[in-house]
């Protein structure tokens, strides 16, 4: 990752993922389930396999690993998502956060963070939120 400049769509999907689900310092079993589970069944992902959702996690973690690799995650995944892509993102953002129950400050800053990078309009941000409150909600 640390020569590349660039990310394909569904990477910057993953990269995503990974940005959210790190927040913490650590990525649960939980986050990393689910994020698999959402690259094996949403049509974003229809041509991506296990083994390059491996690949691509690795090299997010590796991006955010490097001096500045939170800001050029953020300008390699905005480089790769159009408008439509990005509100995905932050859906997919979402559901990882969601998917931890436990969510922290951090997680919800890393949230916020995100939300801001990919330029989402408030109102269009609050309404992937709340669809995803709502499949996570408990009985």
């Amino acid at each position: 990752m640390l020569a590349r400049r660039e990310l394909d769509a569904q990477e910057a999907l993953v990269c995503t993922m990974v940005l959210v689900a790190a927040a913490d310092g650590r990525m649960s079993d939980r986050e990393i389930g689910v994020m698999s589970g959402l690259v094996q069944t949403l049509p974003v992902f229809h041509t991506f396999s296990s083994e390059q959702l491996q690949s691509a996690t690795g090299m997010a973690a590796e991006l955010l690993g490097q001096e500045d690799g939170l800001a050029q995650a953020a300008r390699l995944i905005r480089a790769a998502l159009g408008d439509r892509l990005r509100e995905t993102a932050y859906a997919l953002a979402c559901e990882v956060i969601a998917a931890d129950h436990a969510v922290g400050q951090t997680a919800l800053q890393m949230l916020d963070f995100v939300r801001t990078e990919l330029h989402l309009d408030p109102l269009v941000a609050a309404a992937l939120e709340r669809g995803v409150r709502a499949r996570y909600q408990t009985a």
